[in-house]
């Protein structure tokens, strides 16, 4: 099992869920988040002045799937999120060690 974090653009968002959901991925945990990467954030002018704006706001999608579901999905959120413009986001993808059902305390890392 991985989880695969996306953080993406905002307005990227919708297009990223919809192809997920047309592919079958269905399961995901969905934060509004700030963040800069190596641009260091923007500047925006406003009312005349130039006003730097270090932390941008994204959205960050978790996903724990299959090991061999992750290419694809990883291969979906590119395709859908990117803008070709810096500040398109990151894809991580982490080993998941277990995983536990709340609800029934049932661990099965087979049932997602």
């Amino acid at each position: 099992m991985k989880m695969v974090t996306a953080v993406i653009r905002p307005e990227m968002f919708d297009a990223v869920r919809a192809a997920l959901e047309a592919d079958g991925i269905y399961g995901m945990t969905v934060s509004e988040v700030m963040g800069r990467g190596a641009q260091k954030g923007i500047a925006l002018r406003f009312r005349g002045k130039t006003v730097p704006v270090e932390l941008i706001p994204k959205v960050k999608i978790d996903m724990v799937v299959r090991d061999g579901d992750v290419e694809r999905i990883v291969g979906i959120v590119r395709a859908n999120g990117r803008t070709g413009r810096p500040g398109d986001g990151r894809i991580f993808v982490l080993p998941v060690e277990s995983i536990c059902r709340v609800r029934t305390d049932q661990e099965d890392p087979e049932e997602l």
